[in-house]
């Protein structure tokens, strides 16, 4: 008696590891459509949501994947079907990659281009409604750069990915070992040529 409990509890974990309760073919459709789906979410809500994350954002970020979990999984809980959908996600993730790398049009379609909210030290704040971000967020962008203010920032971008990369004004950049170099060598030569011309000739 005992031996037939075990066995079919055995039986019971096997199916439930094992046993797809939906075709694999559905599963894969599911989860490409949930991944695009995802996606394009993404895209049109812009690069807000992957930079300055404010408390909203991160909720929104958070509560995302619960929401479309059970669109992917229906009611599949087995651990080949978690399998092909990781796989299928990774794959699908993998092959836009390349698409994207090989396609400047398609890069820009799932990606789209960086934005430019800075220029010349004045803010374009259409821009910058656009995105959803604050002039706090922007000051602190700046300031995490080494600029005080936006009259030493030339240009601040964000990118597709939510990043934002500032470029600074030449005389608000930080001065580099080969900065300091070149200019020791620039002196040294002028001094250089100052002695030279100053030594008097022997007639």
């Amino acid at each position: 008696m005992v031996q037939h409990v075990v066995a079919a509890a055995q039986q019971g974990v096997l199916d439930d590891l094992l046993h797809l309760p939906m075709p694999a073919a559905e599963k894969i459709v599911r989860t490409v459509a949930v991944y695009l789906g995802i996606l394009i979410v993404i895209r049109v809500a812009g690069k807000r949501l992957m930079a300055q994350m404010n408390s909203q954002d991160l909720v929104v970020v958070l509560l995302l994947s619960n929401v479309v979990q059970n669109a992917i999984i229906g009611e599949d809980n087995s651990l080949v079907g978690g399998l092909i959908g990781a796989a299928v996600l990774v794959l699908v993730n993998s092959g836009l990659d390349h698409l994207t790398f090989r396609s400047a049009r398609l890069s820009w379609l799932l990606d789209g281009r960086p934005t430019v909210v800075v220029l010349d030290g004045l803010a374009n704040h259409r821009a910058l409604m656009r995105l959803g971000m604050t002039p706090e967020e922007l000051d602190n962008a700046i300031q995490a750069q080494g600029a005080d203010s936006l009259s030493q920032v030339r240009r601040v971008a964000v990118q597709p990915g939510g990043s934002v990369t500032v470029d600074l004004q030449p005389d608000a950049r930080t001065a580099t070992i080969g900065d300091l170099r070149r200019a020791v060598d620039a002196l040294t030569a002028r001094l250089e040529a100052q002695d030279g011309g100053a030594t008097p000739t022997r007639g």
